[in-house]
């Protein structure tokens, strides 16, 4: 075994043990999105120091934990203003915001409208008939070409 072999190997190892520690920490992010998170506890749960887990997170993901945050409790949140008949505040709360005005105007930042106002288009756009291509699709042919029935 030649030395060069022996130091990519090391390396392949230490990259590969890095990462999983990185990706430990993202999937902490995502497993308790709805709780209060800080760097340090996330950092830690990776087995790192917060400033080197938030630039190695950077440097992988090309945004920081607290932007991934951010943008996954907002996923979260259009879900749930389109699918449950929760209240806004309900929904700040459940996707981990204590402060409404704060997660308006991060949701309004990531999405371009805010929260009601996103809500009240999509359901206005549910009622009109074929809005949505899979309501055009007969269901005979969606089930044979996509494998399940369209709504």
């Amino acid at each position: 075994m030649s030395i060069l072999y022996l130091d990519q190997e090391i390396f392949f190892m230490a990259t590969n043990y890095k990462f999983k520690r990185l990706n430990a920490g993202r999937d902490y992010i995502a497993d308790n999105y709805q709780a209060p998170l800080s760097l340090s506890d996330i950092a830690k749960y990776s087995n790192m120091s917060p400033y080197h887990f938030l630039r190695v997170f950077k440097d992988i993901y090309g945004e920081t934990p607290n932007e991934f945050l951010i943008r996954l409790r907002v996923e979260q949140a259009k879900k749930m203003l389109i699918t449950e008949n929760f209240s806004v505040s309900e929904i700040c709360e459940k996707v981990g915001y204590t402060s409404l005005g704060s997660f308006s105007s991060l949701f309004l930042k990531q999405v371009g409208v805010a929260p009601t106002l996103y809500r009240r288009r999509l359901w206005a756009l549910s009622t009109e008939a074929y809005r949505f291509p899979s309501q055009a699709i007969p269901a005979c042919y969606a089930y044979h070409f996509l494998g399940k029935l369209a709504n």
